[in-house]
């Protein structure tokens, strides 16, 4: 994956051909954006050619469509096309643009689409809370939120809905999750990028590490998770910090089939087939779960033992109460634009 200017690439990629085919200005729009000096996320395949492209850039302006759209700032997704299936590359660029929305203070992000079914997509950005709200030359647009409504109460659905934003009030269950380097690494492999800059991403292509939505697979006995449930990751070993925080989509307990975990998981496991099998020898659950945020200040072992979070370095999911995670989201620095509660009447933009 390549951050790359826009006159680098050329428009004889077959890659182009279907938009040429769609948009019958395309080309002298990509030879205004080549002058204008504008940059693109790429994926070149092996063979040379391209096999997706994220282009996005910023705008305040009323949007001519039917209903109108008031003038705003916003992020427009002007170009988002992946060919090259299977890599979840299209939740990567999605990745990408919610975090370019958050670093610049931008409530909405939207794109114009002539929806088709199936439509990959459509569906796609659905799971991420882009919806129809007008229509403009015969194309949908697809707009996002990143503030809370005021009106969706299901944490599950506020999670989808308007993420980066999650549900935190007491009402919320919160756990700490223990998580070795290795596979911290393989999980959150933007980590250590994401220390300096929100946008900056691995040159590899790791199909887990890249996406919104991961796997985390354990032995522990809990059978408390939920959907909307809010997971701390700590990791152990090196750091011994709390570095992440995530929200519960799906919890299966005591699966021991692997047929059925490879269904569950797909291709989101940070796990190779051996290492799953040697895995589920024994019950084990698995939490599919939507990554959020890193912290800004990881919060370390010794923090959580002299405010009584934890007593040592946890060894299982261990449960902590609405007091102790507010504790931690003060001093981890979680931004409280992105966390709703319920119980409080929020202003929206």
């Amino acid at each position: 994956l390549k951050r790359v200017p826009v006159h680098r690439l050329s428009l004889k990629d077959p890659f182009f051909d279907s938009l040429k085919a769609d948009y019958p200005e395309f080309e002298e729009w990509w030879r205004k954006i080549s002058r204008q000096g504008r940059w693109a996320w790429v994926y070149f395949k092996p063979d040379g050619n391209i096999g997706a492209l994220l282009i996005y850039k910023e705008e305040e302006e009323a949007i001519d469509s039917q209903p109108p759209l008031p003038r705003k700032w916003r992020l427009k997704i002007s170009t988002l096309k992946v060919d090259y299936t299977g890599y979840k590359l299209g939740e990567l660029f999605i990745k990408i643009a919610v975090s370019y929305a958050v670093q610049n203070d931008l409530d909405e992000i939207y794109f114009t689409h002539f929806t088709r079914q199936p439509d990959p997509l459509a569906d796609l950005a659905a799971r991420y809370g882009f919806e129809i709200v007008a229509q403009r030359r015969g194309e949908d647009i697809y707009l996002k939120k990143l503030r809370w409504d005021g009106i969706t109460k299901d944490p599950l659905q506020i999670a989808r809905k308007f993420y980066p934003c999650f549900c935190d009030d007491q009402y919320v269950s919160k756990f700490i999750v223990p998580i070795l380097p290795i596979y911290h690494d393989k999980l959150f492999i933007d980590y250590r990028q994401r220390q300096s800059s929100l946008v900056e991403f691995s040159d590899g292509l790791i199909v887990e590490g890249n996406t919104i939505e991961k796997v985390y697979l354990c032995h522990s006995k809990i059978q408390s998770i939920k959907p909307g449930d809010i997971l701390l990751f700590y990791r152990s070993h090196d750091e011994r910090k709390i570095t992440t925080i995530g929200t519960v989509e799906a919890a299966y307990y005591d699966i021991r089939n692997v047929d059925i975990a490879r269904r569950i998981i797909g291709k989101r496991s940070v796990y190779s087939p051996n290492e799953l099998r040697k895995m589920l020898s024994k019950p084990t659950l698995i939490i599919l779960f939507k990554w959020h945020f890193y912290l800004k200040n990881p919060i370390s072992i010794n923090w959580l033992k002299k405010h009584e979070v934890l007593k040592g370095p946890p060894q299982t999911i261990v449960p902590i109460t609405h007091q102790q995670y507010l504790k931690m989201k003060e001093i981890g620095g979680i931004d409280e634009k992105f966390t709703i509660d319920r119980t409080q009447k929020q202003s929206t933009p």
